[in-house]
């Protein structure tokens, strides 16, 4: 999810108390151990790696009353978990802590908010421009896990958006941030723009302590948000949000939002763009989020000209991969129908016209509606 603000959706929590207290016995060099997972984690390219406990008991009315309102939307598995994801231990039996850790994805790529303003172009949600985070993250975890085991063994298991998992609530009682109105996780020096992963472990190790809160008044992702996902503050309505229309939905895209979603083809990251705290977002240093197949400056024409030959081998590795080609262009065919009128644009549409997907020529019919005038 992403990078996600899919990481706030599948959350889906407002917890304003982040009170942590330890569950556990801690060894006397407890301390000095954590700070050496620290360093394995530094080694393996996480930007940051922090303890927490496990009783998320605080989170569950929020959990629970996001629900019931339907805010998931077609998510059916959020509701099919219902609460074991506020229960660590109910994924891994005798877990007493997890340890969090982050990544920084933001990449070395085409300006974000001039893709956003050339409605010719398409825009790609800046996290899934390169490789797919979850194998990568969930590989290096598993090295962390496995140096930890060497040292001391344990139970333990890891976890990238692989489970029913409360990750920003973890993260967030972790001191690795604080949650922002748009329930992402914020960071002072990393603004948002990061993984996240962890490693549930039957180890009593020290836990750190939560950040203060940093956002104020401060309502620019509220404001921002093209769609009005953001119901207010902590609160997304996963089915209006366009991380969720382009990524999560299956079906039709809701006609009243196809003009709202612009040329965004993937994902969204207005209300990350107009954080002032990703001022300090950081280029990641790890190569493989570096764009692929010049992702961060195509036209939208290009990509719907490709093939589901072409869709597979270019976006192989990537998160993009798993929405499929049908997916892929409908949202394409929306994004076409909010650009310009061009004979290019018109042309580009109605060459799939009679698309063999259904769900496709619905889309390219209602683009082509708005060139009709």
């Amino acid at each position: 999810m992403c990078g996600e603000a899919a990481a706030g959706i599948i959350d889906g929590v407002n917890v304003l108390n982040h009170a942590q207290a330890s569950d556990g016995p801690v060894d006397a060099d407890g301390a000095a151990f954590v700070a050496r997972i620290r360093a394995w984690g530094a080694e393996l390219g996480f930007d940051a790696v922090a303890v927490t406990g496990v009783d998320l008991r605080e989170a569950e009315p929020g959990l629970a009353a996001w629900l019931a309102a339907g805010f998931h939307g077609e998510m059916d598995y959020m509701a099919r978990h219902g609460m074991k994801r506020a229960r660590p231990a109910e994924l891994l039996p005798d877990t007493v802590r997890v340890i969090s850790a982050r990544m920084n994805y933001w990449p070395d790529a085409a300006d974000a908010e001039a893709a956003l303003a050339d409605p010719a172009r398409a825009y790609v949600s800046r996290y899934a421009l390169g490789r797919d985070y979850h194998k990568l993250m969930r590989a290096r975890l598993a090295k962390l896990a496995k140096r930890i085991e060497a040292e001391v063994p344990h139970g333990h298991r890891v976890f990238v958006d692989s489970a029913p998992v409360l990750e920003v609530e973890l993260a967030t009682r972790a001191g690795l941030g604080w949650r922002g109105k748009h329930t992402l996780l914020l960071n002072r020096e990393a603004g948002s723009t990061f993984f996240l992963g962890e490693i549930f472990t039957d180890l009593p190790l020290p836990v750190d302590a939560p950040q203060a809160e940093h956002c104020g008044t401060c309502t620019a992702c509220i404001d921002a948000c093209p769609t009005g996902a953001i119901v207010a503050p902590y609160e997304v309505d996963a089915r209006l949000c366009i991380s969720y229309l382009t990524i999560e939905l299956k079906g039709a895209i809701p006609e009243e939002l196809r003009p709202m979603i612009g040329n965004r083809i993937y994902g969204c990251d207005d209300c990350q763009l107009v954080c002032p705290w990703n001022r300090f977002a950081r280029i990641t240093a790890e190569p493989d989020f570096a764009p692929r197949n010049a992702l961060d400056a195509a036209t939208l024409v290009e990509l719907f000209a490709w093939t589901e030959a072409d869709f597979h081998e270019r976006t192989a590795g990537s998160a993009i991969h798993r929405i499929g080609y049908e997916r892929w262009s409908r949202n394409l065919a929306v994004a076409l129908g909010n650009a310009p009128t061009t004979p290019e644009i018109v042309a580009a549409l109605r060459a799939r016209a009679e698309d063999r997907s259904e769900l496709v020529r619905e889309h390219v019919c209602w683009a082509l509606e708005q060139h009709a005038g």
